[in-house]
This record gives C-alpha cells, sequence and structure tokens, in this order.
C-alpha cells in the first residue's frame, strides 16, 4: 500500500489532494469518499481505487459491505489487523442508506483511521447521512465527484473522453448523433462507444453511428426544438407526435422551444462584440458554437417571429387555450417556417 494510504487522515487530507476530484483521478488514502448519483462513474472510481491497491499490492485484501447487510460493529473488524499483516482495502456502499450505528462507526473510523487500510465510503446522493458527510469534509476527506451528467454538453465530452481513453477519435457530427441516439443513460452511452470502438477502424463517423443507432434518436423536447429550429418541420412534427405520444407533457417542449430560441437571441445580439461579450452570455462554448452556426439562417425578423409564436403557445399550453397539443405542433411549425426568412 502507498505511503499515503498509511497515514492518518488529517494528514493525507492536508497534503494536497483535490476535494471533488473525477472518477479517473481518485487517488488512495485512508479514506476516499465516492459521492454522487451517477452509478457508472462511482463503479468506475470504486474499481479503479481497487485496481491501485491491487498494484500496490497484489495480495491486499478487498471486502465489500453493503449498508443493507452492515451489522454494527462491522467496519472496526474489517480493518483490524489479519494473521499475516496483508494491507486491507474496505467498500461500504450505501452511506444515504445506512443505519444510525453503521454511520456513527463510520465517524468514529475517520477519526483514528488504521494503518495500512483503504476505507472507501460510497454516497449515491440524497440527504440521508449529510451530518457524516459534512464531519468528513470538516475532516478534509478527499472526495470523488460523480455527479449526474445530464446535459448535453457534458455528454458530448463523456463521449470525447471515452474515445480518447480507447484511443480512439470521433469526429465532431459523430460525437454529436451518439448522444442524440443513446444520450439518456450514461451506462448505454459508454457501452455504444465501446462498441462502435471495436466494430470500427480508425476516425468513428456519423455514418458509423447512423449504421449502428440511427433508429434510437430520442423525442425529447430538446430535439423538437433542435429540428425546429433547423427549419426541418417535416422531422420536428414526428418527433413531437412521437414525443407526446410517449408521454411528454407540452409544457416542457414549449420550455425547450423557448430555451433555445433565448439562446438564439443571446448569442445573436452579442456575437458583433467579440468573444469577451460572449462569454460574458455564462454560456458554454458549445452552446456558443452552436447557436452562432444555426444563427446563419436565421433573421432578426424570424427570430422574433418565432419568438412570438412559442411566446403565444406558453399562454395555451398552461391554460389559456383549448388544445394544448395542437397550440405546440402550431409553434412547432411556425418557429421552423419562420427559419430562413
Amino acid at each position: 500500500m502507498p505511503p499515503s494510504a498509511r497515514r492518518p487522515a488529517g494528514r493525507s487530507a492536508r497534503s494536497g489532494v483535490p476535494e471533488g476530484v473525477p472518477w479517473d483521478q481518485a487517488a488512495l488514502a485512508p479514506v476516499v469518499l465516492v459521492r454522487g448519483s451517477e452509478g457508472l462513474l462511482a463503479d468506475r472510481a470504486v474499481d479503479r481505487l481497487v485496481r491501485l491497491a491491487r498494484e500496490a499490492d497484489p495480495s491486499v485484501e478487498v471486502s465489500r459491505v453493503d449498508a443493507d447487510q452492515y451489522a454494527p460493529g462491522a467496519l472496526d473488524v474489517l480493518t483490524s489487523p489479519s494473521l499475516f499483516a496483508e494491507d486491507k482495502l474496505v467498500v461500504l456502499d450505501g452511506l444515504e442508506r445506512g443505519s444510525e450505528e453503521m454511520l456513527a462507526d463510520v465517524g468514529d473510523y475517520v477519526s483514528r483511521p488504521a494503518a495500512g487500510v483503504v476505507v472507501v465510503l460510497r454516497h449515491n446522493g440524497g440527504q440521508r447521512g449529510k451530518k457524516l458527510l459534512d464531519a468528513l469534509k470538516a475532516a478534509s476527506v478527499p472526495t470523488v465527484s460523480c455527479d449526474a451528467i445530464t446535459s448535453d454538453g457534458d455528454k458530448t465530452a463523456f463521449v470525447t473522453a471515452e474515445m480518447r481513453r480507447a484511443g480512439r477519435r470521433a469526429d465532431a457530427q459523430a460525437v454529436r448523433a451518439l448522444v442524440d441516439a443513446v444520450g439518456s443513460d450514461l451506462r448505454e452511452l459508454a457501452a455504444a462507444c465501446s462498441q462502435l470502438v471495436a466494430d470500427t477502424q480508425g476516425l468513428v463517423s456519423a455514418e458509423a453511428v447512423e449504421r449502428y443507432y440511427g433508429g434510437r434518436i430520442e423525442a425529447t423536447g430538446f430535439r423538437v426544438a433542435d429540428a425546429a429550429v433547423a427549419g426541418q418541420s417535416g422531422q420536428a412534427v414526428a418527433l413531437l407526435r412521437h414525443a407526446m405520444a410517449t408521454g411528454l407533457d407540452p409544457v416542457p417542449i414549449v420550455a425547450a422551444l423557448a430555451a433555445k430560441l433565448r439562446t438564439l437571441a443571446k448569442v445573436g445580439a452579442v456575437r458583433s462584440q467579440g468573444q469577451a461579450a460572449l462569454r460574458e452570455l455564462g454560456l458554454a462554448p458549445w452552446q456558443v458554437d452552436r447557436a452562432t452556426s444555426e444563427l446563419r439562417r436565421w433573421t432578426p425578423e424570424g427570430l422574433a417571429a418565432a419568438i412570438t409564436a412559442v411566446a403565444q403557445a406558453d399562454a395555451e399550453v398552461k391554460g389559456a387555450g383549448r388544445d394544448p397539443r395542437f397550440a405546440v405542433e402550431r409553434a412547432v411549425l411556425r418557429v421552423a417556417a419562420a427559419s430562413g426568412t
């Protein structure tokens, strides 16, 4: 076990281990907190720590305990010295489901960690165990952040990183197409990356993504908005009808249209003022780049007409109209028609 894993938790934390590092930067320490609701990233963080421990000592004893099966005092037993003095790594999963006895045991252990032992604490989200989490933060316990990845920009970055880790690259259109096709679940997105890496050669292209996943594009409000803003009325209406047929309410669809148009309006208003003005908008670089590209087919008059149509639909889907479905479909068609005018 590396020396850093043998020092008391306080000194390890003071050595400069950053708080909230991503999963692929997780490092061994006497106690490590893996925190966040993104299960894939948390699994990877734990697997990385186990791998690092085994690289340091192939004979390390690895124990895994779920909060549901935890018995009071078990942590002391698992971390106590063994007959042959092997190093140990203990994974305690589910702090958010732990009993008061388990949380108390963890709190006591953090104040007096055992030598030659790494304890990995996994908290999968929620407020349960907050007192312990605050205590871990106060003790400067290294934290691996595994928050849910929900935005398209973060998913795009995830796909790019997955490809890079596999020694491959995908062009921007391929990354965009893959996120569109399977982006709702990170495990599916990771599996899709693995399949493309295994089944293709060279630069992964949009054509390859279309060949494997072309039929799986999600009909969310943002997909509807993207198609409408691009002037693709037929695709936008098809996605809209599928979305509503699978239970999506008209209100978030209109909200997605409004958000899309607001971004175009913001970027359109300041893009002539240079990069400094664009940075002040508070948008991610990919959002600015995409909006700048989309604005090539929009005039100020067309954008104003689209915003007016969506504002009317917003009022109608929230009670001012008789048929919310009709209102949102009409808005989609009006936005698509305004594009390019």
